[in-house]
């Protein structure tokens, strides 16, 4: 007397759906996201190091290189990339509101928002950096001006 019971349409999809193929989301000429924009990975023995231009990311890898090898390098680039281009808009965001620039870290939860604040500044999900410059600014600017003001302590020594 054993009835089965059919499973829900949408867990069946996620049973059934065949996990990504990593060999081809990480290999040469894939591409990945930045800035809005997308970037195409290039394997480049002649290159010492990561190198980005005209919309290719140069990876200094071999063609036997492994998909977790490009993954490696691609994903490294791109965090510091990301710390570069945040940092910048971070000091950006700061002047205006006349306050120093935080110290910029990286996120790499799961989940979470875009910024947070920590003790030491602010901390960034480093996939920020496949957003477009006008979504990571508006981010930066949201996050900046969130802080709490540091106010100037009086200075018993200051010269008058």
């Amino acid at each position: 007397m054993g009835t089965r019971t059919k499973r829900k349409p949408q867990l069946a999809l996620r049973l059934d759906a065949a996990a990504p193929d990593v060999a081809a989301r990480w290999r040469d000429g894939a591409s990945l996201a930045c800035l809005g924009a997308t970037v195409t990975l290039r394997l480049d023995t002649a290159c010492k190091e990561a190198m980005f231009a005209d919309g290719q990311l140069h990876l200094p890898l071999p063609p036997e290189a492994t998909p977790r090898q490009i993954q490696d390098a691609a994903e490294s680039w791109l965090r510091a990339y990301a710390v570069r281009v945040i940092s910048a808009q971070v000091v950006m965001a700061a002047r205006p509101l006349r306050r120093a620039p935080p110290a910029v870290s990286l996120s790499f939860a799961a989940r979470g928002s875009w910024a947070q604040p920590h003790d030491r500044g602010l901390r960034f999900h480093w996939r920020l950096i496949e957003q477009p410059p006008e979504v990571i600014a508006q981010v930066v600017e949201r996050a900046v001006a969130a802080l709490p003001k540091v106010e100037d302590s009086l200075d018993l020594f200051a010269l008058a």
